[in-house]
């Protein structure tokens, strides 16, 4: 059975913004919410270009520094790497691997700590 129109799924209804990315920096997948979420920077049409072009060069080597870090071994897959107090959430690179383990890309995960407003069970878009 292929999985691949899950997990897409998976990724397309989650309200956080994801961004995959290949080894060579080149986003490969952005969910509807970091279309959103980066939409003065292009949006969607930043599939396909390099993430390198979206940051500065200090952020250029940090990002090499993660992927390198990556690569060292199968068990470095999450690191931290900004806080947005305005926002409430913390930003981490994840490793990306395949069934071998083998690092295949990364991606980025914004994770909200505020508390769900919604009342249990309530039915909304």
């Amino acid at each position: 059975m292929d999985l691949t129109p899950y997990f897409k799924s998976v990724l397309d209804q989650d309200r956080a913004p994801v961004v995959l990315c290949n080894l060579e920096h080149i986003v490969i997948y952005m969910n509807p919410a970091a279309g959103s979420r980066y939409a003065q920077q292009g949006g969607m049409a930043l599939v396909g270009r390099s993430l390198l072009d979206c940051h500065g060069p200090g952020s250029h080597e940090m990002i090499r520094k993660v992927v390198a870090w990556f690569q060292e071994s199968g068990s470095h897959n999450l690191i931290y790497t900004s806080r947005n107090d305005e926002e409430n959430k913390d930003v981490y690179m994840v490793a990306l691997r395949d069934e071998s383990g083998a690092l295949i890309g990364y991606y980025e995960k914004h994770e909200y700590r505020d508390r769900e407003t919604g009342a249990r069970y309530e039915f909304r878009p």
